[in-house]
């Protein structure tokens, strides 16, 4: 093994994912760059943060125990969720370093904040075109304040309360006197024992420091409805930033991105498709058959009499599903008409008949002599 991840969090292989996540949290705190100014502070942190990732992970903690490789070690916690972090409404984060930011920039500790409920955060989901046709269940895996289990949100340890505040009494702001030689000069500000809000706990929690809510990796499940856009949103109900003391917590905003696709091209609820015929088909009419947008699904496309290269065809009902309908758009097939290469003598023989039926003029055969001459010429 190149690093020993259960040493990284000082934990024995057979913990459980609690004594797991109880370990990293410890550990983190004291390796974040915001508390511990060593210089292999933040290097440290991400390793931490690196073993955190796998052992935190069922699949990925097999691998690791079965051949003793880290995972996506490129990759952060959603490397193989098909998930993007964003910055919606200003509280997407990318990992457990701005999570632990965040939480260092709490009330607790004499750190200064007002705001007590949680914001909304923010992740882009990738999706094939098969998945938005079909729609999905997509698990997301990603980092967050979520409550504190210790306290259940409270940020209170057993028999703890909420008072007012000792140095601002409650006013969440504190009036400092300055002497100047023209006189005293009040100016005001805002607490920061309480972060402003006038009140703290006398008995805070060990686990969460007092705030409520810690440092966790989260787990949620989203429901993509078939038919779903380029860019539209889920959201996903309180599974956003946890607010502070059991405050209103914040929303996951889910963001849809589609991944091009290799055959079709998505126009609204319609796709666009290419299909080769050849000459003969194009020229006489035929009936094709190409895959559709769903597993196992066939289309019949009926290509007309003198159908013309690049021309389109539409089939009805065999687009995409349209949001909450049971109805479909189109498809619309982009022809290419096909012309051989290379013919064999009968074959010429009998265009060479066909021409001269429609009245056209071609080339002469070529001498064998004429075809070596060519070669090497």
């Amino acid at each position: 093994m190149a690093k020993d991840l259960y040493a990284i969090l000082g934990v024995s292989k057979d913990a459980t994912d609690a004594e797991i996540k109880k370990a990293f949290r410890r550990k983190a705190r004291e390796l974040h760059p915001d508390v511990n100014k060593a210089p292999d502070a933040e290097d440290r942190f991400k390793e931490l943060n690196e073993a955190y990732d796998v052992l935190s992970d069922a699949n990925k903690r097999a691998q690791y125990d079965r051949f003793g490789t880290i995972p996506g070690a490129a990759g952060g916690p959603a490397g193989g969720y098909n998930v993007d972090f964003e910055d919606i409404f200003g509280g997407g984060f990318g990992g457990m370093g701005d999570i632990f930011s965040s939480f260092f920039g709490g009330a607790a500790g004499g750190r200064a904040t007002v705001r007590k409920e949680g914001r909304d955060m923010g992740v882009g989901l990738r999706l094939t075109l098969e998945e938005v046709a079909a729609g999905a269940k997509k698990e997301i895996v990603y980092d967050r304040l979520a409550p504190c289990e210790v306290c259940n949100g409270s940020g209170k340890a057993e028999g703890g309360k909420e008072i007012d505040c000792p140095d601002c009494h409650g006013r969440g702001r504190v009036v400092t006197v300055q002497h100047t030689f023209l006189g005293d000069m009040q100016t005001a500000s805002m607490c920061s024992t309480c972060g402003g809000t006038g009140k703290v706990i006398d008995k805070p929690c060990e686990e969460c420091e007092g705030q409520g809510r810690i440092p966790d990796r989260q787990h949620v499940t989203v429901e993509v409805p078939a038919g779903i856009r380029e860019g539209q949103q889920l959201r996903v109900t309180g599974f956003g930033e946890a607010g502070m003391h059991g405050a209103r917590p914040g929303d996951l905003i889910v963001t849809c991105r589609i991944q091009p696709h290799e055959f079709f091209e998505r126009e609204g609820d319609n796709l666009h498709a290419r299909a080769n015929v050849s000459f003969i088909q194009a020229t006489l009419g035929a009936e094709i058959e190409i895959d559709g947008i769903f597993h196992d699904e066939k289309v019949m496309v009926r290509v007309p009499e003198g159908c013309q290269n690049e021309q389109v065809i539409r089939v009805k009902g065999m687009g995409m599903p349209r949001l909450k309908s049971t109805e479909r758009g189109d498809m619309y097939v982009h022809i290419t008409v096909l012309i051989p290469k290379k013919v064999t003598k009968k074959q010429r023989e009998l265009l060479e008949k066909v021409a001269e039926e429609f009245g056209e003029d071609v080339a002469a055969p070529r001498s064998p002599l004429q075809k070596l001459r060519d070669a090497f010429n």
